[in-house]
């Protein structure tokens, strides 16, 4: 939540009164009953001032991350109309073998080297063959080539991104959502963003409660006052939006935090420290005469021999029909990914590649030799942190719940989006004509107990060390204000 006013200009209604700073700490101890009245009398302040300067400082960055964010939970629905051609096919009586189907990728795109295969994972949809070091592609993408699993038919070919398979418009959106297109540099944008916004969500609950403390009844906490004029009406909409939609928002800020740049590095090295890093199958193979061998531009074994599993200059292979029998033996239903050997003595993964709920995230490794399946790694084997962040992964990004997935977080944007606009209005309505967007008065911290600001500077401290986008940016608010406050108060001294 964005700007909560402080100190209304004069003529205020009744109502905006209530957000007038005490100016002495006999006015401080007199805001509560009891220690716990007087400690909320002291951080209120503190707090209002935090979730003031935040709101406006944070708030462009939060407005950019909204809008971008709301172009993102559109973008699955818009591919599967703008890609058609390329996804859906009619449904015709059996499959061709995925070998043939691989084969006729290969006949159409010579280019680049397979790195991975989707087989179709429902009927009337295309199997994709995946093609990276072509020219002219992104390192970081795949050239998917859709096929027609009925008749092998090639129905085109686009560039990839990421283990949901983004096509073209979803990976723009999705870029210009994380980094604005300007690489690594530009995540730090959307860092930034996501470290500041649970505080933002947080401060704002907790101002919004306790000015709503002495009004018992959850409609008037809940909903918003119409019959408010001016800035007590905006102020009304900001804060009964904003309770409804604090959860989420500390949500987004979480799950966003656990892949950014500098706090996701930091919440992987927690994650390794407490064992609960996501496990991965072995592709290791015994044996250097079975060695596989990774699938280049030339042919591709299991295909061009009738099947029989074995290429010219290639060793023996047991062929990619072999080795989708032995994953489905292992109960690996679609949809499903095949990737080759890497190199020698490493064997075919297949992978399930379903982040729609019910989670599939089932592998096996399989020997290239025989068929055997070497290695099982199960997702109900997974540990707890893996599990939760492979979760809130696939909820912040829209695939968890599927559409309504995507409806939530298009409406979770769309309520930050007016927050934010609201909170500058009262910004402006806060000054009035006369003094636009008066600032929140200095000094809020020596109101605060000092048993309660040491372990609230050392908690401060700590999590600003583990998200150095909130630590740093907080530092450089104090250090500047710390200056700013001497510069007014030599100003104001009278001189000698």
């Amino acid at each position: 939540m964005s700007a909560e006013p402080l100190a209304p200009a004069t003529g205020d209604s009744p109502d905006d009164t209530a957000d007038k700073e005490p100016h002495s700490p006999a006015e401080a101890e007199s805001g509560g009953s009891g220690s716990g009245g007087s400690v909320w009398a002291g951080l209120r302040p503190l707090v209002l001032r935090l979730h003031f300067y935040a709101g406006v400082l944070v708030a462009p960055f939060l407005l950019v991350a909204a809008m971008t964010g709301l172009l993102y939970a559109g973008s699955f629905q818009a591919e599967k109309l703008v890609y058609a051609h390329e996804l859906r096919v009619p449904v015709g009586d059996r499959e061709l073998p995925i070998s043939q189907q691989v084969a006729a990728a290969r006949k159409a795109h010579p280019e680049g080297e397979i790195s991975a295969v989707r087989p179709s994972p429902e009927d009337g949809a295309t199997t994709r063959v995946l093609l990276s070091g072509v020219k002219g592609v992104d390192p970081d993408h795949t050239l998917a080539v859709f096929v027609d699993p009925y008749t092998g038919k090639v129905r085109g070919a686009l560039e990839q991104y990421g283990s949901t398979g983004a096509l073209p418009l979803r990976t723009w959106i999705d870029e210009f959502h994380r980094d604005l297109h300007l690489g690594q540099t530009g995540r730090l944008y959307s860092e930034f963003a996501a470290s500041w916004l649970w505080v933002i969500a947080l401060g704002g609950v907790v101002l919004w409660l306790s000015r709503r403390r002495k009004k018992r009844t959850p409609r008037a906490v809940a909903l918003p006052d119409r019959t408010a004029t001016g800035r007590r009406r905006t102020m009304s909409f900001h804060g009964a939006v904003g309770l409804w939609v604090a959860l989420g928002l500390l949500f987004l800020s979480a799950t966003g935090l656990t892949w950014s740049t500098y706090a996701g590095a930091n919440v992987e090295d927690l994650r390794a420290a407490l064992g609960q890093t996501t496990p991965t199958v072995s592709a290791t193979v015994g044996g250097g005469e079975h060695a596989g061998h990774h699938m280049g531009s030339g042919s591709m074994p299991g295909m061009d021999m009738g099947g029989t599993g074995e290429a010219a200059g290639h060793t023996a292979d047991v062929g990619l029909d072999t080795v989708l029998t032995a994953a489905r033996a292992e109960d690996l239903d679609n949809p499903v990914e095949i990737v080759p050997p890497a190199e020698p003595g490493s064997a075919y993964v297949v992978s399930q590649i379903q982040r729609s709920w019910p989670e599939k995230q089932d592998s096996v490794a399989i020997d290239p030799a025989t068929g055997e399946v070497t290695d099982v790694q199960r997702f109900a084997d997974y540990p707890v942190l893996a599990k939760l962040s492979r979760w809130g992964i696939d909820l912040h990004t829209g695939n968890l719940c599927g559409l309504v997935n995507q409806i939530a977080l298009a409406a979770l944007a769309l309520a930050l989006i007016l927050l934010i606009v609201w909170g500058y209005r009262m910004w402006w309505q806060r000054g009035r004509a006369s003094a636009f967007g008066r600032p929140i008065p200095r000094g809020a911290w020596r109101r605060v107990p000092l048993y309660v600001l040491l372990p609230l500077a050392a908690a401060t401290a700590m999590i600003g060390y583990y998200l150095p986008l909130l630590g740093i940016p907080l530092a450089a608010f104090l250090a500047v204000d710390i200056v700013a406050g001497q510069i007014a108060r030599r100003r104001a001294t009278p001189a000698a």
